[in-house]
């Protein structure tokens, strides 16, 4: 800035005047609207390692001629996984899941799990005198909120949901309400893209029981609306993978369709198989263990045998929704 001599100018306006000629300070007024700089940067979630789930439905029954070996070979499978968490898919404790047959069947042979393990109960655990009360017993609180006996957990990068197939699932129900509010809620999370749900009764299967009459289609609707991969179920006492499905049962595409095995295979006397549905891809009579391979993009499965320790089925899908 320049002064011309012989101004008069006061002390302070001197000062000032000075004061802005140091500083730089220009006369252009700043932009109404400045062009924002770059945003913080969000990092990437961690990937998750791979985890492995593993188990099977349908395993103490000290009633069946063997007397209990055989769901003694399927827990040996498990010892040999001691990285897994372990699920049942319901029919833990033959005959009608008392606490003594959980004592004298069950924990004898998968019970050395039952730290790890995360279990759903079957009709078995329901019948009389029982009334599932010796299941919560038996697990606590791994069995969820005694008497409703459907939770959540998170394994790795998954959602994993355990329901019961045993109380009421219809529109309305306390179960189908908690569900859809757990799967609204994971929705939420950053790190969860992949779900798997289990429990007990099928829908869908190749086996006896024809699909329980429908029994559980109101929670595949709720499933297949929030984009649930897997679904993981006992009952019939054989194993059998299915194709990409939806609620109806017809075929369905990867990016849609729901993923079902059924895996009623952890030591009571095993089924026949009836007429195969068409959505079926693979089918076995014989003991055994599923086990999951749980990635952050999807999952690996194979059927483990009992006794041969073979691995049969062998399927890797790289795709969650």
């Amino acid at each position: 800035m320049k002064i011309r001599l012989g101004a008069a100018l006061s002390p302070v306006l001197l000062a000032l005047s000075i004061a802005s000629a140091c500083s730089g300070n220009s006369s252009v007024s700043p932009s109404p609207n400045p062009t924002p700089g770059p945003g913080p940067i969000v990092p990437a979630p961690t990937p998750s390692p791979p985890v492995t789930l593993a188990g099977a439905g349908d395993i103490g029954d000290c009633t069946a001629p063997d007397h209990g070996a055989n769901a003694e070979a399927t827990a040996r499978l498990i010892d040999r996984m001691p990285e897994a968490v372990v699920f049942t898919a319901g029919d833990n404790a033959y005959f009608d899941g008392t606490a003594a047959e959980y004592a004298n069947c069950y924990a004898p042979r998968w019970g050395r799990f039952r730290n790890r393990t995360r279990p759903s109960p079957g009709n078995h655990e329901y019948n009389p005198p029982s009334f599932g009360f010796p299941y919560f017993d038996y697990f606590a609180d791994r069995a969820g909120d005694r008497g409703a006996g459907f939770y959540s957990y998170t394994l790795g990068g998954w959602h994993v949901v355990s329901l019961n197939s045993n109380t009421p699932v219809g529109p309305g129900s306390e179960q189908l309400t908690w569900l859809r509010q757990d799967l609204e809620m994971n929705k939420l999370s950053p790190t969860s893209r992949c779900t798997l749900a289990y429990w007990h009764h099928p829908l869908f299967t190749s086996g006896p029981s024809a699909g329980s009459n429908a029994l559980m289609r109101p929670v595949w609707q709720v499933l297949y609306e929030y984009g649930v991969d897997v679904v993981v179920n006992g009952h019939d006492h054989l194993y059998e993978r299915f194709d990409w499905m939806d609620p109806t049962g017809r075929r369905d595409s990867p990016n849609a369709g729901i993923r079902q095995y059924t895996v009623g295979t952890g030591g009571a006397p095993l089924y026949d198989f009836g007429p195969r549905l068409p959505t079926s891809l693979f089918g076995l009579k014989t003991f055994g263990v599923l086990k999951l391979t749980l990635r952050d993009t999807g999952w690996d499965s194979v059927f483990v045998q009992a006794g041969s320790e073979l691995l049969v089925d062998i399927s890797m899908e790289n795709l969650c929704h």
